[in-house]
């Protein structure tokens, strides 16, 4: 199993950044990848719980993702449910208020499909990188 750890502070109130990180399409635009929600949520939020969501990101092949815990301003679980190199992968934000803003952590697990040498840390590398760099970003915007 290969785990991904990111904690990143932002200057906004966790409503915000909640909002804005839940929202697929400007999920999207922070992580740079081209996120399309196909499926609505149940209940009042369209990205909420049993929400599903196209992830196009080259050079990867396009793949989705399920929304399969959502609590307003706490926490966000989400499954691959369709295609991807990986399997058994699970993302979870977690929200929590800090002094002067929102501290976010942000876990995800996987596995690769293929028993490769060395392809779960490329792996890893891929899917690591422009969250880490788009939530960085997104940080600095936000003060």
């Amino acid at each position: 199993m290969h785990y991904i750890f990111i904690q990143q502070d932002f200057s906004e109130p966790v409503a915000k950044v909640f909002a804005d990180l839940a929202d697929h399409e400007m999920f999207g635009r922070i992580t740079g990848a081209h996120i399309t929600r196909i499926k609505d949520g149940v209940g009042d939020n369209p990205n909420g719980l049993g929400s599903v969501r196209q992830i196009n990101s080259f050079p990867a092949p396009s793949f989705e993702e399920t929304i399969t815990k959502f609590i307003l301003n706490e926490e966000i679980e989400y499954r691959v449910s369709k295609g991807s190199p990986v399997k058994d992968h699970l993302g979870c934000l977690l929200f929590n208020s800090i002094e002067g803003g929102t501290r976010l952590e942000y876990s995800i697990e996987f596995e690769p499909k293929l028993a490769i040498p060395l392809w779960g840390k490329i792996l890893k590398l891929a899917i690591q990188t422009p969250i880490k760099k788009g939530l960085k970003k997104y940080a600095r915007l936000s003060r």
